[in-house]
C-alpha cells in the first residue's frame, strides 16, 4: 500500500483533542456533506502563507455544506511553537472557521499519509477521497498564486461534477516526525504524481 491514503479511500478515524476543548473523531463531522481534513502546524511559511486563502475558501463553501478540521502532527521538540499551547493562542487570535486538533502521537498523520504541511484531503458525501495534494500553486506567497485547486475541487464535489485534477503534490514544509531530523521523510513517502 502506497505511504499516502489513496483516491477512493475511507477516511481513517481518529479521536483528537481540539484547541476548543473537545474531543473530535470523524463522527464529530457526520453532518458535513464535503468533508475536508488537512495537515497544518503553527510555524511553517507555507501554512501561514496561505491559511487566511484557506479560510476565504472554508467560508465560501460553508454554506454548501462543507466542513474542514485541521491537524497538526508534527513533533513540539522540533518547533515549540507547534505545541498544543500555540495551537490554542493561535486559534484564539485567528479564530479560523475550522476545528484545530492534536495529534501528538502522529498516529493520523501515518494514517493519512500526510506529507507536508499544508496538505490536503477531500472526501465527498460517501467519504471516499475525492482528492489529495495543495490548497494552492503557491502557499508561500498567495500574491502569486495562479491555481486555487482547493477552490476548484470543492466547486466541482458540490456541484456534482467529476473532480477534473484529483492529485497535486503537497507543496509546504515536510511534517516534523518525533525523533527525526526536521528534514526527514519516511523512505515510502513519494510525490503524489
Amino acid at each position: 500500500m502506497p505511504f499516502t491514503l489513496p483516491l477512493g479511500s475511507s477516511p481513517p478515524d481518529f479521536s483528537l483533542p481540539a484547541t476548543d476543548g473537545t474531543t473530535c473523531s470523524l463522527a464529530s463531522f457526520a453532518e458535513a456533506k464535503v468533508l475536508v481534513v488537512f495537515f497544518t502546524c503553527n510555524h511553517c511559511p507555507y501554512v501561514l502563507g496561505s491559511d487566511e486563502t484557506t479560510r476565504e475558501t472554508a467560508e465560501k463553501f460553508a454554506a454548501r455544506g462543507v466542513r474542514f478540521v485541521a491537524i497538526n502532527s508534527n513533533s513540539k521538540n522540533t518547533y515549540v511553537e507547534d505545541d498544543f499551547a500555540h495551537m490554542a493562542a493561535r486559534m484564539a487570535e485567528n479564530r479560523f472557521p475550522w476545528k484545530y486538533l492534536y495529534d501528538e502521537t502522529q498516529e493520523v498523520a501515518l494514517a493519512y499519509g500526510a506529507l507536508r504541511t499544508p496538505h490536503f484531503f477531500v472526501f465527498d458525501g460517501g467519504r471516499r477521497l475525492v482528492y489529495s495534494g495543495r490548497g494552492v500553486d503557491n502557499p508561500r506567497d498567495v500574491s502569486r498564486m495562479t491555481v486555487n485547486d482547493l477552490d476548484r475541487v470543492l466547486d466541482e464535489v458540490t456541484s456534482g461534477r467529476p473532480v477534473s485534477v484529483p492529485l497535486t503534490n503537497p507543496i509546504g514544509c515536510n511534517v516534523k516526525w518525533e525523533g527525526k531530523d526536521r528534514h526527514w521523510m519516511p523512505a515510502d513517502a513519494c510525490d503524489l504524481v
